[in-house]
């Protein structure tokens, strides 16, 4: 029924050249088409930052709020309008420093809203400062010797708020963005994709010795629920279990074969192997993108709404007026 172009506004988008940014609204157009809600029931709800910029960008309803309650006001969106699909986008910074308390919050109460968490480990739009994510050591304006400190890996937030959707892409696999966003919009509940994005401005290259088309299909690995966890140029490596942890092997090599290779898995309710996964960090086991976990629990908003309605049938409160009025009262002449 819709089109990319259905969602596109008619504002210029100002954002740097080469930014990942571009790619990320791209895929999000073309998600949304293909989601087919009409751009009247979709609002998209931002906080501050590069990234923030988004709704200017979107023929929805949309609202850029102020730094770090991108999450809270679209929790409040969304349990007073139920019935809109409702997108949060968030920088690392915007997300899990002064908004983290939302983050997780939203995440634990389950609200039915899609977060779109655009991880590019730098503060870029107040010019370059180290963000949560940022990895210890990392030399920034306000790190000139390093920072002394290590960081969030929003995976870990999410399953330590308890979780029930957690996806990875990269901003320049639109295919697999759209994949996660669709997945995400039509999950029930509060769905987090975290977007490995690049700054061409102040920190090109911090994911490319994951991301790089020469090395991704060795250092990534594309999960999808059901089929074989494989990887590789060839195909031909796997993760298998070792103990308690994985191990990455080489099928046909000591004594592995297919058959030992994991099935994912995304849809059991234990999260200790969706942790393992959202964990690999391209190094010594690859990276993992895709959905990595999505398993059905009550929604925050479906249950408020559900209690309302329940309250207002026992009590026979139609209104805030009938409330009010419905214990003692006297009049004042």
């Amino acid at each position: 029924m819709f089109t990319p172009k259905d969602f596109k506004s008619d504002q210029p988008v100002r954002w740097c050249a080469g930014c990942g940014d571009h790619a990320v609204l791209n895929s999000l157009h073309k998600a949304m088409a293909a989601l087919g809600v009409a751009p009247d029931m979709t609002a998209v709800i931002s906080g501050i930052g590069c990234s923030s910029r988004l709704p200017y960008y979107m023929n929805t309803y949309g609202f850029h709020t102020i730094h770090g309650r991108g999450a809270a006001v679209a929790t409040g969106f969304k349990v007073a309008n139920p019935a809109m699909t409702v997108w949060q986008i968030s920088g690392d910074g915007d997300g899990l420093a002064i908004g983290g308390n939302h983050f997780i919050h939203a995440v634990r109460r389950n609200v039915d809203i899609n977060m779109l968490l655009l991880n590019n480990k730098i503060y870029g739009l107040t010019k370059g400062q180290y963000s949560p994510t940022c990895d210890r050591g990392f030399v920034s304006k306000s790190s000139p010797y390093g920072t002394t400190e290590d960081p969030f890996i929003p995976a870990e937030l999410v399953f330590g708020a308890r979780g029930n959707f957690f996806a990875r892409t990269i901003d320049v696999d639109l295919a697999t963005s759209q994949e996660v966003m669709l997945a995400a919009a039509r999950h029930k509940g509060a769905s987090v994709v975290e977007v490995l994005q690049n700054c061409m401005i102040f920190n090109n290259g911090i994911h490319s010795e994951i991301t790089d088309r020469e090395v991704r299909a060795d250092r990534t690995i594309h999960l999808r629920h059901g089929e074989k966890m494989l990887f590789g140029k060839d195909g031909d490596r796997g993760l298998v279990q070792d103990g308690f942890l994985l191990k990455a092997v080489r099928v046909g090599e000591d004594g592995y074969t297919v058959d030992d290779v994991l099935v994912h898995d995304a849809h059991t309710p234990s999260n200790f192997l969706h942790q393992q996964l959202a964990m690999m960090d391209g190094r010594s086991l690859p990276l993992a993108i895709g959905v990595i976990r999505e398993v059905e629990a009550p929604a925050y908003d479906e249950e408020v709404s559900r209690q309302v309605s329940e309250v207002r049938s026992r009590k026979g409160f139609t209104s805030l007026r009938d409330l009010i009025l419905a214990g003692d009262t006297w009049e004042v002449k």
